[in-house]
């Protein structure tokens, strides 16, 4: 992963401090940039009370920072990359698709709007476009995907306002700040729609959560992969925490994480006040996983207890990481997201 995400050119744009985020120009792509991702994560239930989760991220990547000079609609320096999961408690089911950006408004892969679509084959989020809502034009959005094994059709709203990660959306991803990104999520969406699992649809509601990053540089040479959390409390707010772990067995974590709030109010949490501890691990045939976690913040008053749903949720991909619902015990309950990378 550190391999994947952590080397770049100087011919790429730079994420700098200061820079103010613009809505809806920056729901867009951003191709001067080396990566970006649009990133759902959910938690649902069926109307029978079954728990699963699902996954949609569409990932852009610059393979070159200078544009081709074949005029080509063919030629393209942009590559998509888009993963979908659909987890139970006891099956994982994954899929990818690849394409390629082209200069045709009917290309397979597409980022366009307002308002915004995004788009790789017939996976696609298509936002109805909002401009008076606190979204800016992201929501209210419907979500679909459809493969052999599983497909779901989703529609996605918000009444609560964009949050901004890090500082103004200026997210460090190292100590020294030579790392960084530009970061925003909408951590409050209600969900309804349908799944299709084992040939069979289902009504399905819940939460969901919605990232949105953009970088040159997401890790650097020293830095292994993440843990990253995405956590829906029974208080209302939502949490964001991840940690950066060291190549070397001595290096330090780099830890950062945010409490947010429907009013849009929100705080961001320093190292000093983030303490994370793997309380089980999974062999799988992917690698060995800490999926279950102890999380102490006492700036929050919270001590949080993570358990996977399935503790076999790796998605056997491109890239191999492990990502999949969890369900919070503790000083507060709730479900969320964990995703693990570098292992």
């Amino acid at each position: 992963m550190g391999q994947v995400l952590g080397r770049t050119d100087s011919g790429f744009a730079q994420v700098l401090p200061g820079k103010a985020l613009v809505f809806p120009e920056d729901h867009q792509a951003h191709p001067k940039f080396r990566q970006e991702w649009w990133y759902l994560t959910a938690n649902l239930h069926t109307d029978d009370g079954t728990a699963l989760g699902l996954q949609w991220t569409q990932f852009r990547i610059a393979l070159s920072a200078a544009s081709p000079e074949n005029p080509s609609p063919w030629a393209s320096n942009q590559l998509f990359m888009a993963h979908a999961a659909l987890t139970f408690k006891t099956q994982h089911l994954t899929a990818e698709r690849w394409g390629r950006a082209m200069h045709n408004a009917q290309a397979p892969a597409l980022i366009s709007g307002p308002p915004l679509l995004v788009r790789l084959d017939d996976w696609q989020w298509q936002a109805q476009m909002a401009p008076n809502t606190p979204n800016n034009g992201l929501l209210p959005a419907t979500l679909a995907v459809t493969d052999a094994q599983f497909a779901y059709q989703l529609q996605l709203s918000a009444s609560a306002p964009l949050i901004l990660q890090g500082d103004q959306g200026y997210s460090r991803k190292s100590a020294d700040g030579k790392v960084a990104s530009y970061y925003y999520s909408q951590p409050f969406i209600q969900v309804d729609g349908k799944v299709r699992h084992q040939g069979d649809w289902q009504h399905v509601s819940g939460v969901a959560w919605l990232d949105r990053e953009w970088s040159s540089e997401f890790l650097s040479r020293q830095q292994q992969g993440w843990d990253w959390f995405a956590l829906h409390l029974n208080d209302g707010s939502s949490l964001m925490l991840f940690q950066l772990r060291g190549s070397g067995t001595n290096d330090k974590p780099f830890y950062s994480g945010k409490r947010m709030f429907p009013d849009g109010r929100s705080r961001q949490l320093s190292a000093q006040d983030i303490s994370m501890q793997p309380t089980a691990w999974q062999q799988t045939a992917s690698g060995r996983y800490p999926v279950d976690w102890h999380l102490s913040l006492p700036s929050e008053q919270l001590e949080l207890d993570i358990t996977a749903l399935n503790r076999n949720a790796v998605m056997p991909l491109s890239v191999a990481y492990w990502e999949g619902p969890i369900s919070i015990s503790g000083s507060q309950q709730g479900v969320g997201y964990l995703e693990l990378t570098g292992y």
